[in-house]
């Protein structure tokens, strides 16, 4: 199987604290994937890495068919190639309706001149319909954002970064605050997302990852401390020791 993003032993500390402690990870390129562990286990900083946001202290972040490296690139040349982020609190623009904040995302010129002179084609308002239907808010094209509940509000997010059309996801913590007819659904964008690009998935609820039905990988003190399946790793010593049996 080919791989879209692979991190090989990446060390990373802050005043002398390794948060991430030679780490390895490889997803290919439709996938999903969770990722658990205990609060400090390095979760964030990871996605922090592979965005481009943290520099490692030793490392290689090998990117897409090119083997590009990603730690030679700008956080804004990583989200061009193709990996966009999903931070825990939803960041839509409240006053724009969900099918302002489509059209916003979807990929188009980003130039200082393109944005100026940005007139939508009928292929992006398409697009933005097509995006509210596959997120489940068609019926709420024309609402503002801040209308929305916290569950439609990261949809709406979710559905501004399939706008970018990325080959990698990074979603964290998704199913924060929703009701359980909400993170069914988010269960269900999720794993349509990932039959055409890598997901993967930061979460802490284990009924969540259980859904999910995917690779699980095990992050402690800054390393993959397991991976497999959700039921071969929490029959894991380790990982009740270290995390399930707090």
């Amino acid at each position: 199987m080919s791989t879209l993003l692979e991190v090989s032993g990446v060390s990373v500390s802050f005043d002398g604290f390794r948060a991430i402690n030679n780490l390895s990870f490889k997803i290919g390129p439709a996938e999903m994937r969770a990722i658990i562990g205990p609060n400090g286990a390095g979760k964030t900083t990871f996605m922090d890495i592979v965005t481009g946001k943290t520099r490692p202290d030793e490392g290689r972040v090998i990117w897409g068919d090119k083997s590009v490296n990603l730690l030679k690139m700008s956080e804004a040349k990583i989200a061009q190639a193709g990996v966009g982020r999903k931070f825990q609190r939803p960041t839509v623009f409240e006053d724009q309706s969900v099918f302002d904040n489509l059209m916003m995302a979807i990929k188009n010129d980003r130039t200082p001149w393109g944005v100026l002179f940005f007139k939508p084609k009928s292929s992006d308002n398409a697009r933005a319909e097509e995006l509210a239907s596959e997120i489940g808010l068609a019926d709420q094209l024309h609402r503002k954002s801040g209308e929305l509940s916290h569950g439609q509000k990261q949809w709406l997010e979710i559905g501004m970064l399939l706008a970018q059309d990325p080959q990698l996801l990074l979603v964290d913590e998704p199913a924060a605050g929703m009701t359980l007819e909400e993170r069914e659904h988010t269960t269900a964008l999720l794993a349509e997302a990932a039959k055409t690009r890598a997901v993967v998935v930061v979460e802490h609820d284990m009924e969540f990852v259980r859904r999910l039905e995917c690779k699980v990988t095990v992050l402690h003190e800054g390393s993959v401390l397991a991976e497999g399946s959700l039921d071969h790793v929490t029959q894991n010593q380790d990982v009740i020791d270290v995390y399930l049996g707090r």
